[in-house]
């Protein structure tokens, strides 16, 4: 049986030896004979709980942690590893209430495959000729130079860089996650809602 284990109960070590391989795609093996690299790139799912008895702020039961308790537990997530997650969003817990309120607008798993299908051959037509096959793989070069989005769309992201808010680590992944956005919904390029998505898609923790 596989259990699950939120990312915080590992040692804060163990999640920053993510951070290169995260970075670069690779893994590099070092040993008194040399070193080996292997390819790396995967798509890395986290979870966590907003403290260790998962109550915190959530207003229906009482937080049983201390704040020192909390504090060491979310500090296990650094910024720099944070800073290399493209997405972070808050899962509200669930309840018969939200349940009950729920549309029925979340597209199915077929029509969600055609968008994503739709997505990524528009990103591989785009970048035919530059070596790269999807977003995820462009660099920061390419998206101020022949990727830029539509003129005065990252003003939001140059004050949040101007200002220390954001890196330009961040300034990137965020560009990136705004392409796919832009070919989800069959755009030319990233408009500024487009941007402004990514950056709150990023911005949950």
């Amino acid at each position: 049986m596989r259990s699950v284990v939120e990312a915080p109960e590992f040692p804060r070590a163990v999640l920053d030896a993510l951070r290169q391989p995260l970075e670069s795609g690779t893994v590099t093996v070092h040993r008194a004979a040399g070193a080996a690299e292997f390819p790396a790139r995967c798509q890395l799912l986290l979870a966590a709980n907003p403290c260790p008895c998962g109550n915190a702020g959530q207003g229906t039961q009482p937080c049983e942690c201390p704040p020192s308790t909390v504090r060491r537990y979310l500090a296990r997530m650094s910024g720099p590893l944070l800073d290399r997650l493209d997405i972070r969003v808050r899962v509200p817990r669930v309840t018969t209430a939200s349940i009950r309120a729920a549309d029925g607008g979340t597209p199915t798993s077929a029509e969600a495959r055609t968008l994503v299908v739709g997505a990524r051959d528009r990103a591989r037509a785009r970048l035919d000729g530059t070596g790269w096959t999807s977003n995820a793989q462009v660099s920061g070069a390419w998206l101020r130079g022949a990727g830029r989005s539509e003129p005065g769309s990252t003003a939001t992201l140059d004050r949040a860089l101007d200002l220390g808010t954001l890196t330009m680590r961040g300034w990137d992944r965020t560009m990136r996650l705004a392409w796919t956005l832009a070919d989800l919904e069959g755009a030319e390029r990233p408009a500024t809602h487009h941007v402004h998505e990514a950056l709150a898609l990023r911005g949950a923790l």
